[in-house]
């Protein structure tokens, strides 16, 4: 469920800010982990599902118990200018109450680079592949939050080049693309393959400057591709479109500013606005003999957080993007294709020691979708999750852990909505 929660940006410091990260390169490593090059984790759980399968109450709704296995590893290289990163982590999920193919698997793999050439010009690096049933791992930037039976990839690369211009005035270029690839057939009527198999561009460009010492003030500049795989078809009625009808071209344009409020207490903000364009909407409606629909569209784009140290014990971060977003559905009662979704979502997560040995964390995430275009327009998709952790520190490598986790999405599509609950008991071993 962690990786659900919507990531935000990292905190732009300025130019000012690299000579000080130029001999620790390495951000955000546990103490184990800097002590030495690499470390090995293993999770083992038993758990309860009371409806693993996400469906509506009724006669397909299942509870199930099981057991988790999740072993994984991690490299960290750190050099006077430079760091390397690369871990794998691998999934096996056991449920006692399936017939057939009782146990889902996932995979993976992340990578990372950051490297001081100066202290005016910095580089960073990532990707991050997995591999996966449950819609929990990949479901970033899509409204597919229902499990599925089919597998599926997904591999989000990205690179950003800062460079310092002035004392006070720095630019960040980067480039990110992110592919999702299903495994059912793309031959069946409206496959998970044929609604969202596909790739997104975002090259990036932002001129940040360094206000005072504790702000920065940033004006930037995206541009976003999403091209949808065109071997595939979609169906409504009669008509039979390509995948590609739901392509698009943005512009975002936006203004934000960072600040660090003192070493405990940051927050940033992006605001701006999103212009889109469907390359290939009018040319296959005209195609199959339907009417033309608006092409493009102007939405609001915000992105904003509070990151807060309360104490050495104690944090927590609270944050709200707006955004447009890829959805599974494509067509309800109408031969017009429904394009995406516009979605607000609000995010927190406070942490907490609690004694000495134990500590806990709660997330929680508000997601309301708005479906834009065809037959599903103007309707929603609200999405309420919440997880609870607990971790007891038995000695240095052993950890016990319980949680709770709950999902609930109400939508105004009949047969979406579900609601479910899980719990878990297990222990982790770390060196």
């Amino acid at each position: 469920m962690k990786k659900m929660i919507t990531s935000v940006g990292l905190v732009a410091f300025g130019a000012a800010n690299l000579q000080a990260e130029q001999y620790a390169p390495a951000p955000n490593l546990s103490s184990l982990q800097t002590t030495k090059p690499w470390s090995v984790a293993a999770t083992l759980r038993g758990f309860y599902d009371d409806n693993y399968t996400t469906q509506p109450s009724g006669p397909g709704k299942v509870d199930s118990f099981g057991f988790e296995v999740s072993p994984s590893a991690k490299v960290n290289w750190t050099l006077p200018q430079t760091y390397i990163g690369l871990s794998y982590a691998y999934g096996m999920r056991f449920f006692e109450d399936r017939a057939n193919n009782r146990t889902d698997q996932s995979h993976q793999a992340d990578f990372n680079l950051n490297h001081t050439f100066t202290p005016n010009y910095k580089l960073d690096l990532s990707d991050s592949f997995v591999y996966s049933r449950e819609p929990e791992i990949t479901a970033g930037g899509t409204s597919v939050i229902r499990r599925t039976n089919t597998g599926y990839y997904r591999n989000r690369a990205g690179g950003h080049l800062t460079a310092g211009l002035s004392e006070k005035l720095s630019t960040a270029v980067g480039y990110g693309n992110t592919f999702y690839r299903f495994d059912d057939d793309a031959s069946f009527r409206n496959s998970l393959s044929a609604l969202l198999d596909r790739t997104e561009h975002l090259p990036t460009i932002d001129l940040r400057w360094q206000v005072q010492p504790a702000t920065v003030a940033i004006l930037g500049y995206q541009y976003g591709i999403v091209n949808y795989d065109d071997s595939n078809r979609l169906y409504s009625g009669a008509s039979v479109f390509q995948s590609s009808i739901r392509d698009s071209r943005s512009h975002y344009i936006m203004a934000g500013v960072d600040h660090t409020f003192d070493p405990q207490f940051s927050a940033s903000l992006r605001a701006g606005a999103q212009f889109i364009e469907w390359d290939e909407l009018n040319t296959q409606l005209g195609a199959n003999g339907l009417p033309s629909q608006d092409d493009s569209q102007v939405s609001p784009y915000i992105d904003a957080s509070v990151t807060k140290a309360f104490s050495a014990d104690t944090s927590a971060q609270l944050g709200v993007r707006h955004a447009r977003q890829s959805t599974d559905v494509a067509f309800f009662n109408a031969s017009n294709p429904t394009l995406d979704q516009e979605a607000t979502t609000i995010y927190g997560q406070v942490t907490h020691q609690i004694l000495p040995r134990l500590s806990g964390s709660l997330l929680a995430q508000y997601q309301m979708a708005d479906f834009q275009a065809g037959g599903a327009d103007g309707r929603s998709d609200n999405f309420f999750l919440a997880g609870l952790n607990l971790s007891y520190e038995i000695n240095q490598f052993l950890a016990a852990e319980a949680g709770y986790n709950f999902d609930d999405l109400d939508s105004d599509i009949p047969g979406r909505s579900f609601s479910r609950n899980r719990v878990y008991l297990g222990i982790r071993a770390s060196y």
